[in-house]
């Protein structure tokens, strides 16, 4: 016997259909009613089809249905999870702290789009020197291609990636290569097109979001959304090995009640990692700038491992590119970058002139470790909310680009790439949708070019994101790294990586010891980390900056006319260099980073 429930707390009756059979389903009643039906089906094996009846209607599929073979509207299908024969059995999860993220789209990482193909990639990225994949959200969505953002069914596998086996191949592959892996999951929406409402209060519209009604958190019925939203995050986690997940859009879950359910589900992981021996984590995006999201739960914190930094992308992508409209109003200063260096949040409770008011809170240096957020040139958004998708190689010089990597690479920040970055890649990555709904494909179609209208842009060079050119365009060139000038960004990237992992400098979480010294007119930023000193020349003319104390050698530099003079460096413009001053003290070096060093230098 197979058993089947399901919530529907306003149903009259429900019935599950098993594979064309029907069978009524009974209330489950434990002292008060809970909305739960269940019923025992004889003869049922993994891969049969089956869905849920409410009140005689048609056939819905399963909210926590494990497999979508025929798409968002078709019927579940049953799945073992104890059937797939993992071989990383002792892996044991990667922590945040000294690693390199790997942000990937399966669809367009490979020509096929799959988890297998991708898994053909992965040395590549070991050679690269990451440490995680970050997968963008593979819940099944309409269409074939998309984002992901607007999953419909959140507990199955997107089929045209490969299903559910295909994700295990993937992450097992993963493990194989010692790299973790991150799923990006979105728990403050639902897609349109969703049946979710059907069944139970899942929506409500005491709270309004940007993609519709807001998903019921604090509610009448929220108790039993909150535990669908968290079993579905342990789901990944324990039946799929992953190693943590990245939560979309966090400051968009309207939740007013005592217990948040970012610290329930904080919780709730913590106590799954314990039971399986392994290293959860939980990354958060979030437009708040809020430390209190990465502070743990004892601290009166929500126990989140990190954050995404959207401050630090603004403050570096608007120093190198001289961009500064929309929300990069208020960065493009050296200021800006090295308070974003040093103290996490540019907008930690000054004015915002891009939101109109005062944003953000201060992040204790003293008492929050840098390695809680996370840095990054370009990532998904930043990239494809543009109104061409376009890269920053598409418009900028491979010098530049180097600087900006550099910044990245060497901050006191966990980094993260987005796939093709590591070598210039100037393949656009567009916004790109495959509804079925006509209509819903007209409207976004339209809105998309409204939108950017606003902007002075002309809607013929806006893309269509339902026409299949647009996710074609959209597809990594993976041949451009085999010729300059990708060649050497390339190897910049790995040789920049390389150092961060043999420095104990550039992983140093303590960021009370990073200090930054700049000039706005002559463009320059030098930030010290122990012996280290990362210097970056944004200006258009060769500058002499001062080093504190006499350099011992460059470390590495994106032009070769670096070049040290005692206490001073040589930077030609548009240039980045890592530069080693003289030895600490054996006492000051064993205080800052472990037992003294004998011998040469370290």
């Amino acid at each position: 016997m197979t058993a089947f429930s399901v919530w529907a707390p306003a149903a009259g009756q429900v019935d599950v259909e098993v594979a064309g059979q029907r069978y009524p389903m009974g209330q489950e009643n434990t002292g008060a009613e809970t909305g739960w039906w269940s019923a025992d089906v004889p003869d049922v094996a993994a891969g049969i089809d089956y869905g849920f009846r409410l009140d005689d209607g048609e056939l819905l599929p399963d909210p926590r249905s494990p497999r979508q073979p025929f798409g968002i509207k078709g019927p579940s299908r049953t799945y073992d999870h104890s059937a797939f024969r993992w071989t990383g059995r002792s892996w044991r999860g990667g922590p945040l702290h000294g690693s390199v993220i790997y942000e990937m789209h399966v669809g367009t990482f490979t020509a096929e789009g799959t988890f297998d193909a991708a898994i053909g990639r992965l040395g590549h990225l070991r050679d690269l020197g990451v440490h995680t994949v970050e997968l963008m959200p593979v819940a099944a969505f309409p269409g074939r291609h998309g984002w992901g953002y607007d999953g419909i069914n959140l507990w199955a596998v997107h089929e045209p990636y490969g299903g559910p086996d295909g994700l295990k191949r993937f992450v097992d592959a993963c493990h194989d290569r010692g790299l973790a892996i991150l799923l990006d999951v979105v728990y403050n929406h639902v897609g349109i097109g969703n049946r979710l409402g059907d069944f139970g209060p899942y929506f409500t519209e005491a709270h309004v979001t940007p993609w519709g009604p807001a998903v019921n958190l604090d509610q009448p019925g929220s108790d039993e959304v909150r535990a669908f939203l968290i079993g579905n995050a342990l789901m990944w986690l324990r039946d799929y090995h992953l190693d943590g997940l990245r939560l979309d859009a966090v400051h968009a879950l309207e939740d007013h009640r005592a217990l948040m359910f970012l610290e329930e589900l904080a919780a709730e992981v913590h106590a799954l990692a314990a039971r399986l021996n392994r290293e959860l984590i939980l990354i958060a995006e979030s437009d708040t700038n809020d430390p209190r999201l990465v502070t743990s739960r004892e601290a009166g914190g929500y126990g989140l491992a990190a954050q995404w930094s959207d401050d630090f992308h603004h403050a570096v992508h608007a120093a190198i590119t001289g961009e500064q409209q929309g929300y990069y109003a208020d960065f493009g200063s050296l200021a800006a970058l090295a308070k974003t260096y040093t103290r996490v949040f540019y907008h930690d409770g000054i004015w915002s002139a891009f939101r109109g008011r005062t944003h953000g809170r201060q992040v204790d240096v003293f008492r929050v470790p840098a390695h809680r957020f996370l840095g990054y040139l370009q990532n998904h958004d930043q990239v494809g909310n543009r109104a061409t998708g376009d890269r920053i190689a598409a418009s900028l010089s491979p010098d530049l680009i180097k600087v900006g990597a550099g910044l990245v690479l060497t901050s006191p920040y966990t980094p993260m790439l987005f796939m093709g970055e590591e070598w210039g890649a100037d393949t656009p990555w567009q916004y790109f949708t495959d509804h079925i709904e006509p209509w819903l494909a007209q409207a976004v179609a339209e809105g998309r070019k409204n939108e950017f209208a606003a902007h002075g842009w002309d809607a013929a060079d806006v893309p269509d994101p339902q026409d299949e050119a647009t996710f074609l365009r959209s597809k990594l060139n993976w041949e451009q790294r085999h010729r300059e000038p990708y060649l050497g960004l390339h190897a910049w990237y790995k040789e920049m990586i390389a150092l961060r992992r043999a420095r104990p400098e550039l992983t140093d979480p303590r960021l009370d010891r990073v200090q930054a010294d700049f000039d706005e007119d002559s463009r320059w930023l030098l930030v010290r980390r122990g012996r280290l000193r990362i210097a970056a020349n944004l200006g258009s003319k060769a500058l002499r900056l001062p080093l504190g104390q006499r350099g011992t050698g460059v470390l590495a530099a994106s032009n070769s006319g670096v070049a040290i003079k005692q206490d001073t460096v040589t930077m030609p413009p548009a240039t980045f260099a890592v530069i080693e001053t003289r030895a600490l003290s054996p006492q000051l070096w064993a205080r800052s980073y472990g037992p003294a060093v004998t011998g040469p230098a370290p």
